[in-house]
């Protein structure tokens, strides 16, 4: 076996100094321009610059020598890491490392989670792991052979050198250039992160300040009689893998079952579809009605718990979800909080039929008027997690759907994934459909009853690329379903045809809650006959939204 030694050797023989500086500078290049777009690359490459150029600038001390091969390796590897990490995140989630959905899911995320994501992402972390652990390596003995044997530059070369030099000062001293050398940018990276999550850990102040914003919008009932309303919100639910939507497995045979039974009771928007391919994101337009200010959230802004509340509701958050960000912004709202789920992570197996439990016990409150929130993991990563243990109906056989995906190419791991993320579908359905049921069973006497789900984004589980996870840069990653059911007035059939955006569904849950107030929009409610339909701007092309 050649060792780590003799390899060095071999190289340091075979490889002209020259090649060795020239592969070191391609490598650089090449991972700044996956990096980075455009004239932002040229930036980021003159900051890199001033490290390759060093190489070149013949030193005959030893001592001396040595460190710059410390520093320059440190400082090359630096932008190499750099440049992969930004690479991943673009091919992965269409994002760049300080965009707002990075931000929130690193200050949203413990390490245990950050181990069980890569550990989730393996097989696609396969070549990034392998270049993280050979790439410095590579760089310390390339480093090495391109400072080997160095002659005294001619005055010409000095004299570009220098001048090459005095360019790459001006770059560092440039702020806006500056702010994007990886020894700046991810200490700075950090400190956002420790920030925003500093700003959630205690929301109080803003809470009081959404009470008091309630308050002075004047919120009414427009009914006196009794009322219960459920606000079942699940996580990464595509429609386009529901087989009430017209998927192809039979993944929710009992939603299926239960739009028969109630027929016009129960509306099934066709054309559903999230502006966020988050939750908190997600979670925070669906409830300021999609006019929070993400900068000021506590200014003007109105919040559907916090007006619900002030209007007379008893309100109870009930959650499947370890999340320090949604129950600071939202559950803490709530009157009555119940979290079942005590183990954050993707690794955590507490199922949401844990939780209907609790949704009995709040129906059956004597409170005449009531509004449940019920937050599910639904189908959030792991699949696996999301059902009991062996309970997956389509890892069997070949079916249809498999063959789908054989012909598109799609390689065993994501046929896998589409195999467990159904089987999640299939036992949600079982969870969904129940939560209707009691809210059906447990309408008030000579009151009224109603019951919508949603989920708060989709998932790409290879519907347009070979992925399996919260895709912001494909429809699949917005793709959702939402239903509705009430008492009273059956739904008008046409409705369900409309176009609806899980941003502006505040405004139809304010209608089945009865609840009016200063401000209203009722051409952003689903239900109102002047339902006037705009389409968002998301971060995947989406030509047509009524398919």
């Amino acid at each position: 076996m050649i060792s780590t030694l003799s390899l060095s050797r071999l190289a340091r023989r075979a490889l002209p100094s020259w090649a060795a500086f020239a592969l070191l500078t391609a490598a650089c290049l090449a991972a700044v321009i996956l990096g980075h777009d455009g004239r932002r690359a040229a930036q980021v490459a003159m900051l890199a610059l001033p490290l390759l150029l060093w190489l070149r600038w013949p030193i005959e001390r030893p001592p001396w020598r040595r460190v710059r091969a410390v520093l320059a390796t440190t400082g090359i590897a630096l932008f190499l890491l750099d440049g992969a990490a930004r690479a991943w995140l673009a091919t992965q989630y269409q994002a760049t490392p300080d965009s707002s959905l990075v931000l929130a899911a690193a200050a949203n995320t413990t390490p245990r989670e950050t181990a069980e994501y890569l550990a989730s992402q393996s097989h696609a972390l396969v070549l990034a792991i392998g270049l993280a652990l050979v790439g410095p390596g590579l760089t310390i003995l390339a480093v090495r052979v391109a400072t080997r044997d160095q002659a005294a530059l001619s005055r010409p070369g000095r004299v570009i050198l220098l001048t090459l030099m005095a360019l790459c000062v001006l770059a560092h001293l440039s702020k806006p250039w500056r702010r994007h050398h990886p020894l700046v940018f991810w200490p700075a990276w950090t400190q956002d992160v420790a920030e925003l999550r500093h700003a959630w850990s205690d929301q109080q102040g803003q809470r009081d300040q959404l009470m008091r914003n309630a308050r002075a919008a004047s919120p009414t009932l427009s009914s006196d009689a009794p009322a219960t309303v459920v606000l079942v919100l699940t996580d990464s639910v595509n429609r386009d893998n529901m087989s009430l939507y017209g998927y192809g497995r039979p993944t929710t045979p009992q939603l299926t079952a239960l739009a028969r039974e109630e027929s016009t009771r129960l509306l099934t928007l066709r054309h559903a579809w999230s502006v966020e391919a988050g939750t908190l994101a997600s979670l925070s337009g669906l409830f300021s009605f999609g006019e929070r200010d993400e900068d000021d959230p506590a200014g003007r802004a109105q919040h559907l718990l916090a007006l619900a509340r002030t209007a007379g509701y008893k309100i109870w958050w009930m959650s499947n979800h370890d999340d320090v960000a949604v129950d600071q912004q939202h559950a803490r709202l709530a009157d009555e909080v119940e979290m079942i789920n005590r183990q954050p992570g993707r690794s955590s197996a507490s199922l949401d039929g844990e939780l209907l439990d609790c949704l009995e016990e709040a129906l059956i409150d004597p409170a005449p008027r009531k509004l449940v929130v019920v937050h599910l993991l639904g189908a959030h990563p792991h699949y696996r997690m999301r059902m009991p243990a062996g309970d997956n109906p389509f890892d069997d056989d070949s079916d249809a759907v498999d063959q789908g995906m054989i012909r598109a190419g799609h390689p065993m791991w994501l046929r896998e994934s589409r195999q467990d993320y159904d089987a999640a579908i299939r036992y949600h359905d079982g969870v969904v459909a129940e939560t209707l049921r009691l809210t059906r069973r447990h309408v008030p006497q000579a009151g009224r009853g109603a019951w919508m789900f949603l989920s708060d984004h989709g998932q790409e589980v290879g519907h347009s690329i070979a992925h399996a996870g919260h895709s912001p840069g494909t429809p699949a990653g917005y793709r959702i379903p939402t239903l509705m059911w009430r008492t009273g007035a059956d739904f008008d059939a046409a409705t369900a045809a409309r176009p609806f955006r899980a941003d502006w569904a505040g405004w139809t849950i304010a209608d089945l809650l009865q609840l009016r107030w200063t401000g209203m929009q009722d051409e952003r409610n689903v239900l109102d006959a002047r339902y006037a339909w705009e389409a968002p701007r998301l971060k995947a092309p989406v030509v047509r939204f009524d398919r």
